[in-house]
């Protein structure tokens, strides 16, 4: 596809530079998961011959198993060495460097100009002479499905920020700080209206009570002043 402005060719660039440092990053994992087998065989090698030493093992089977670990080992380090995982990584860096820099260059550039059409072109000469176009197809999809989340988080991101900073949600924070101030205002007043309604009830409950045990001791006199 032909780009006609210099932000689709930046975004063209940043797409095609992360499909290399993807497919950079599966090779450096599958070059790390080989080495780490050749270890654990080398280390399982070692334990089987101090054991054998050390428990006297002195079997055919015994005598035969270290060397058919070493033959496992030499086999995966000849299947490394077949595979070239650093030359790979060494090329699909120098294409990552390439492109880096030519993102960087057309992104201090607003227009489209000559030097920048032939920088542009040499990079995607890079980036097609790094790695196979089926390798290629599968990392750039990958790299089109990350930069399309990448660019909606950020449209997120920037949309609470102005929501944030917008006037209106400052006024509706004040406004719910004030009707926050004035329900707790309320309800201290309401509590001290309570207080001294019991303050004034609890003297005139004991007069009661008062009155009424006068008036049953009266009652109580009564018949003995009788007799």
């Amino acid at each position: 596809m032909e780009k006609s402005t210099i932000r689709e060719i930046v975004s063209d660039l940043k797409a095609k530079r992360d499909a290399l440092s993807l497919a950079h990053e599966q090779l450096k994992k599958d070059n790390d998961d080989w080495n780490k087998c050749i270890i654990v065989l080398s280390l399982m090698t070692g334990m089987i011959e101090s054991a054998k030493i050390r428990m006297g093992w002195n079997s055919d089977g015994m005598a035969l198993l270290p060397i058919i670990m070493s033959s496992i080992i030499a086999s995966v380090s000849a299947l490394i060495k077949f595979k070239k995982f650093p030359e790979q990584m060494e090329v699909l860096i120098q294409s990552t460097s390439l492109l880096t820099n030519t993102l960087n260059k057309c992104r201090n550039h607003t227009e489209i100009d000559a030097d920048i059409l032939i920088e542009y072109h040499t990079a995607l000469e890079k980036l097609e002479t790094a790695i196979y176009p089926d390798i290629r197809k599968k990392y750039l999809r990958m790299s089109h499905k990350n930069l399309i989340d990448i660019m909606k988080i950020e449209k997120k991101f920037f949309t609470q920020i102005d929501i944030a900073n917008s006037p209106n949600t400052e006024k509706s924070t004040q406004t719910d700080e004030e009707n926050l101030s004035s329900s707790a205002s309320s309800s201290s007043d309401d509590t001290g209206i309570e207080m001294t309604k019991s303050k004034f009830s609890n003297p005139i409950r004991s007069l009661r009570g008062f009155v009424t045990d006068e008036s049953k001791s009266d009652e109580d006199d009564s018949p003995k002043d009788q007799v």
